[in-house]
């Protein structure tokens, strides 16, 4: 494998196919005068490092890494950009499949090309930011490997997956905000929520939903145990625990999984389209308006007291006296008079009102495609901290839910502003640790804060102003050292035992999806349990003989995998045990345990990292026949 890149996606991915996949990884990075600074990935990280270094030293002495093909080391290259000379050095003619991570679209689009005209059967994992070029690409280079190799579109050699870390992370991020505990994988039509119950109580009974994802920390509770972290033992949550673990685990919350289209927080719903009347006018014209709507009210009744009209007839002689279109009272009573001189000057007042109105309302429509400031009276909205390429996804998966928004952002030509004046969003310009801008963006009367900015320490600062503003507001912070991320979450944790704090790494999200991609397998998402990760993806049964010939309950292993739904075409039935609507579905859910897997089945399963590395990792394929 080999993992080119320039931030520290590329350091993690490498981390995720060595410790998780034991694969042999070349790492090319920048130079150490232009790298960024290596992320820690808790303990493992320090244990790959050693064995990294241990290889490097082996290779310096010998000239050759990992001779028999064990896997799980590697080597590190320094270059400033993936050229040819760098991809032949990092032995990309040999390789299975190359990952190209790097920030920038072009340098991954260009370095791809190369690689794919040195080896046509590599398996090439890009990331780009533009999905729609992503695709074109993606079909580019797959259509130039099945020419190059003789084989069909559909061989499987030299297939091509581009991903983005933000749409990776975006659904989880969104719904954390959100719902709080609840997360959402979304991918090609797929809607799971996996949902966080309490323990129940005596005499209830647990609703399992389609399947139980995990059981909580036993100290869910308690701050200093929270942390949730691979290998902490019974401390952490246990992932796809068995049914007899689900009932020996009395007073521990569950993780169940749902199958439902999101139906929205309890949260005012934002308008995209027409501004509404509060926002057409200012509050001083809308009481002035109403001033002299009582003003014409006032003279039409003491014009019907002193003349004796009609109703009708008296509102309408005040407005032609309003608007001096009247004939002089000449002949009438002192009363008729004084009434036609009150209503000319109330006239007089009305034209300048009239002006402002129209001129608010021009301005309103006019600034429609510019920056909007928070509305008057905004209140249950999400706050974003940051408009780059995170932001910018979740601010678009935020507005298709419907959802208000206020972003705050320091640099005026960010990534998203043009997003955020496409989709009409309130956005405050300015540095988010200075005083005043949180509190502009009406923090203390908002529902939840996501803190996305790239800085950890400046997220940090944010949510910790934003909660001594109101204590008991929901946080997601986007951290990525996770020995920092522990940290702040039980302090946080210990500090508003009562508010919701979660934290969350972009790059932890999307490098098991990186690395699956990697692997030739369809990752459809992750959801995040406290610090740990759940796989979803997408597996042929054909050649692993841990599903083929097995039933549903055969196949299931608990804390690996687990067989959720089964994927089958328009008309086509699962099989006699597979439920009757199947026919009309692409997904059968609910599978019955007695089913039998066959080799022509496609199963969409929960699994674990490790779980799913040795489900259709290297040794799983050593194992399977042929």
């Amino acid at each position: 494998m080999v993992v080119c890149g320039d931030d520290g996606l590329a350091h993690r991915l490498a981390a995720e196919l060595r410790g998780v996949y034991r694969e042999q990884v070349t790492l090319v990075v920048p130079p150490s005068g232009r790298r960024v600074r290596q992320p820690v990935v808790g303990r493992a990280r320090a244990a790959s490092a050693a064995l990294l270094d241990m290889v490097n030293a082996a290779v310096n002495r010998t000239g050759s890494a990992d001779p028999g093909g064990t896997g799980g080391a590697g080597r590190e290259l320094e270059a400033t950009e993936p050229t040819e000379d760098v991809l032949a050095e990092a032995g990309v003619e040999r390789a299975t499949a190359l990952a190209l991570v790097y920030d920038d679209d072009e340098t991954n689009i260009r370095a791809a090309l190369t690689a794919r005209r040195i080896n046509p059967r590599l398996r090439l994992v890009l990331r780009l930011y533009n999905r729609r070029l992503g695709q074109h690409i993606e079909e580019l280079l797959d259509q130039s490997a099945a020419l190059a190799t003789g084989g069909g579109p559909g061989s499987g050699s030299g297939s091509t997956t581009v991903l983005s870390d933000a749409d990776t992370a975006a659904p989880a991020l969104a719904a954390t905000a959100l719902v709080g505990t609840s997360k959402v994988v979304e991918t090609d039509g797929l809607i799971l929520r996996a949902v966080e119950r309490n323990p129940p109580g005596p005499g209830e009974v647990a609703d399992p939903g389609l399947c139980t994802l995990a059981l909580l920390s036993a100290t869910s509770n308690d701050p200093a145990g929270a942390d949730g972290s691979e290998g902490s033992g019974e401390q952490g949550p246990r992932l796809l625990p068995d049914a007899a673990a689900v009932r020996a685990a009395t007073g521990r919350g569950t993780v169940v999984l749902e199958q439902v289209s999101y139906s929205g927080p309890p949260l005012p719903a934002g308008r995209a389209g027409v501004p509404a009347f509060g926002e057409l006018f200012s509050r001083r014209l809308r009481w002035s308006l109403a001033g002299l709507a009582a003003c014409v009210v006032a003279l039409a009744v003491a014009l019907m007291v002193v003349t004796g009209d009609h109703p009708l007839h008296a509102t309408y002689v005040t407005l032609l006296d309003l608007f001096s279109i009247n004939e002089p009272a000449h002949n009438d009573d002192v009363g008729r008079q004084i009434l036609q001189l009150l209503s000319g000057f109330v006239g007089l007042l009305l034209l300048p009102v009239l002006l402002a109105a129209v001129l608010e309302a021009l301005g309103t429509f006019r600034s429609a495609t510019a920056l909007r400031k928070p509305p008057r009276g905004l209140g249950g909205h999400v706050v974003l901290l940051g408009l780059g390429k995170i932001g910018t996804r979740v601010l678009t998966r935020l507005r298709e839910l419907d959802i208000p928004v206020v972003c705050v952002e320091a640099d005026p030509e960010a990534r998203g502003m043009a997003t955020a004046r496409r989709l009409r969003v309130p956005v405050v310009l300015g540095d988010v640790t200075q005083e005043g801008v949180l509190e502009a963006a009406k923090i203390h009367r908002a529902h939840s804060l996501l803190a996305l900015t790239s800085v950890d320490t400046t997220n940090l600062e944010a949510v910790l102003y934003a909660r001594s503003v109101r204590s008991r507001l929901r946080v997601v912070l986007r951290l990525y050292d996770d020995d920092f991320a522990t940290a702040v979450y039980r302090t946080l944790r210990a500090a508003h035992p009562r508010a919701l704090t979660r934290s969350r790494s972009v790059t932890h999200l999307a490098a098991p999806s990186f690395a699956g991609a990697m692997m030739g397998r369809q990752i459809l998402g992750a959801i995040p349990v406290e610090r740990r990760v759940l796989l979803f993806a997408a597996v042929e049964v054909a050649g692993h003989p841990q599903l083929e010939g097995k039933t549903v309950g055969e196949a299931f292993r608990a804390g690996a995998w687990r067989v959720l739904a089964l994927e089958v075409c328009d008309g086509e039935r699962a099989g006699g045990g597979a439920p009757e609507g199947a026919r009309e579905s692409r997904l059968v859910w609910e599978l019955p345990e007695t089913y039998v897997l066959r080799g022509s089945d496609r199963v969409v399963l929960a699994a674990t990292r490790r779980g799913l590395a040795e489900l259709l990792g290297r040794r799983a394929r050593q194992q399977s026949p042929g």
